[in-house]
C-alpha cells in the first residue's frame, strides 16, 4: 500500500495562513483589548455606545468601522447596535458554559475557547457542556497551565469548518 506523504509546507493553505495573520493582528487593536474585558467581567452584549464612549476621542464613525473590521474577520459578531461574541465569550447561550472562580458564568463559543479561557483571563474555571458522541454531561475545570485531571480522555471535536458554521470545534 502506498502513502502519499506530504511535507507541513504542502499542507499549508497560504489564503488561510494570511486570513490567521490578520487575526492575530486585529487582536491587538485597542477596541478589541477594550470589548473582551467587558466580556469577561459582564457577559455581555456590549453596547456599540459603550466602546464609542470608552474612545470618546475617536470620531464616531471611526470605532464603526473597527468594529465592522472586527467583525469582518470573525473576531466579534457586531448585530445592529450591540456586540454578541467577542471570541471567546458569547452573549448568547452556548453547550459551553464557563464558571469563573467567583462563581460568575459566561458562555464560550466552541470547545477550545472554553479551554483558552482560564489562561486569557489567569484564573481556574469549571466547563461544562455535553459529549459530543453520547450526550452525556461533562464538567471538567482548566486554570492557565491547563485542563485539570478529570479532562483526562476527554478529546475535542474537530471538525471541517462549512459556510454554516462559522465555529470549527465546536464540541468536547
Amino acid at each position: 500500500m502506498d502513502f502519499e506523504i506530504k511535507t507541513a509546507e504542502e499542507l499549508v493553505d497560504p489564503e488561510l495562513e494570511a486570513r490567521w495573520t490578520r487575526r492575530r493582528e486585529s487582536r491587538q487593536g485597542d477596541v478589541l483589548r477594550s470589548i473582551l474585558p467587558a466580556f469577561a467581567d459582564r457577559g455581555g452584549p456590549i453596547l456599540v455606545a459603550e466602546v464609542q464612549h470608552a474612545f470618546a476621542d475617536w470620531p464616531p464613525e471611526g470605532i464603526r468601522e473597527e468594529l465592522r473590521a472586527l467583525d469582518q474577520e470573525d473576531l466579534i459578531l457586531l448585530h445592529e447596535e450591540e456586540i454578541r461574541l467577542a471570541y471567546p465569550f458569547s452573549a448568547l447561550p452556548t453547550a459551553f458554559l464557563v464558571r469563573l472562580e467567583d462563581g460568575r458564568e459566561r458562555y464560550a463559543c466552541c470547545a477550545i475557547d472554553a479551554l483558552g479561557m482560564a489562561p486569557m483571563i489567569g484564573q481556574r474555571i469549571e466547563i461544562r457542556t455535553r459529549c459530543h458522541h453520547c450526550g452525556a454531561p461533562l464538567a471538567l475545570s482548566a486554570t492557565p497551565e491547563g485542563p485539570g485531571p478529570e479532562a483526562a480522555g476527554v478529546m475535542v471535536w474537530v471538525g471541517e469548518r462549512t459556510a454554516a458554521c462559522g465555529k470549527v470545534a465546536d464540541s468536547l
